[in-house]
């Protein structure tokens, strides 16, 4: 079905916190990556038992463009610089594939660096 006929049917909208669990999930596959950093909010929830797959993950949304923010914690002893660069390109690379948006930018902030992985 091409796009033309998708669009003669109704539209697609994709959620914030679709876009948002995706490029959580993305960056969570990247070794070097210990856990995502959440807010308050986020982590008060967690508190109450809701799991939120879209922590540590801001989404701006524009039409068919994106941009993420990441704020996460990585391993003690992994090159940062590498962790970062491979978080941005495998959300970019997995949400492009997934929702058809384009991503204009994936800013990683890196809050914090954990002894090991089991801490996460």
């Amino acid at each position: 079905m091409s796009m033309e006929e998708v669009m003669a049917i109704g539209g697609i909208r994709i959620s914030d916190e679709v876009i948002a669990t995706i490029a959580s999930l993305a960056a969570s596959e990247i070794e070097g990556v210990s856990k995502m950093s959440g807010t308050i909010t986020g982590n008060l929830g967690e508190i109450l038992g809701k799991k939120n797959f879209s922590k540590g993950i801001k989404v701006v949304l524009e039409e068919d463009t994106v941009e993420i923010e990441v704020f996460l914690s990585v391993v003690y002893g992994s090159i940062i610089h590498d962790v970062a660069r491979k978080v941005q390109e495998n959300i970019k690379k997995t949400i492009e594939s997934m929702t058809d948006l384009k991503v204009i930018s994936v800013n990683v902030h890196v809050q914090g660096i954990t002894q090991d992985e089991s801490e996460a």
